[in-house]
């Protein structure tokens, strides 16, 4: 193949990349854009998903992005195209950990803005407390999509999980894996309407889009999908939001999102002084399948924004 047409197959599809994770488990990766790029965007997704989640809104922004602004999306441990790994792992702060593992090997020098959706979100903010000496000086900008600092079972589809119906499951799962993966098939009529609407909100939703969400949590393992319900559960930053006040950050969710209802946007906007909050009307849980146009358009505002204060405090970014 010659570098002509390589260059132009990474264009479309990215370099895929394979990181070593602290443990050894195998993180896959895709990133667009130059190497050496003043800026770099990363993505970060949520539950049951996996880099083709973005892939809408990746193609959004291809279209108004210049080779000046890098994107790198990657699979979260136990999900797509990335490796599994021991269920005790699959916590929101072990992705955080892997997102530095990522960020460490695939970008090692320059400043960069966290965009995350649903449990991505939730990641962003824990490696936000993990690594607090990063905010302001590598990670500049965050953008929190249908994301929540804390109480997730307490509106929406999520009052319906507590602590002992995950554990039963995370049991069963255990002991008879291939009984529950059958259960799941069997299932997946029944729970596939309901997937649509909590996903894609009150509006008309492109068919296409609806075929790619559903495949992806379908295929996602059910040891995966179980094992990350006792971290979402318990999870709670918000004594850590205040270290996210110093920079830009995009807070945006749909009006008829039931997963994780808008009204966890508005405490998140709350609480960081920089931020901008964006609420699409009718628009649901899986808000960047279904608005890509429009959450890309608030994506660049926030980049936008981000350089603008990096000029101020005296960053060289292209011009």
């Amino acid at each position: 193949m010659s570098t002509t047409i390589a260059r132009r197959a990474a264009d479309l599809d990215g370099h895929h990349i394979t990181v070593s994770a602290d443990d050894g488990v195998p993180i896959a990766v895709r990133t667009f854009g130059a190497d050496d790029a003043p800026l770099t965007v990363v993505f970060v997704h949520g539950h049951c998903l996996r880099t083709e989640s973005w892939s809408f809104l990746r193609d959004q922004l291809l279209r108004q992005w210049s080779t000046d602004t890098r994107m790198v999306f990657y699979d979260h441990r136990g999900h797509g195209a990335s490796g599994v790994a021991d269920p005790s792992t699959y916590t929101i702060d072990q992705l955080g950990h892997d997102l530095d593992a990522v960020l460490r090997a695939v970008v090692p020098t320059g400043p960069i803005v966290l965009v995350g959706h649903s449990m991505g979100a939730m990641v962003t903010l824990a490696y936000a407390r993990l690594f607090p000496a990063a905010i302001g000086t590598r990670l500049v900008g965050v953008g929190l999509i249908a994301g929540a600092a804390n109480g997730i079972t307490e509106v929406g589809l999520g009052r319906l999980l507590n602590r002992r119906a995950v554990n039963s499951l995370q049991v069963a799962v255990l002991r008879a894996p291939r009984l529950m993966q059958a259960s799941k098939r069997l299932t997946r009529r029944i729970f596939e309407p309901i997937t649509r609407e909590a996903n894609m909100g009150t509006k008309r939703t492109n068919r296409r889009m609806i075929a790619v969400a559903a495949t992806m949590m379908n295929d996602t393992p059910l040891l995966t999908m179980s094992s990350f319900l006792a971290s979402l559960i318990t999870f709670d930053e918000t004594a850590s939001l205040h270290r996210l006040s110093s920079i830009p950050a995009l807070v945006l969710a749909g009006s008829a999102d039931i997963v994780v209802p808008f009204a966890h946007s508005v405490v998140l906007a709350s609480q960081l002084a920089c931020s901008e909050l964006v609420r699409l009307e009718g628009a649901g849980h899986g808000v960047h399948l279904e608005r890509a146009e429009e959450v890309a358009s608030s994506i660049v505002g926030l980049v936008d924004r981000v350089l603008t204060a990096m000029r101020g405090h005296g960053y060289a970014t292209a011009s």
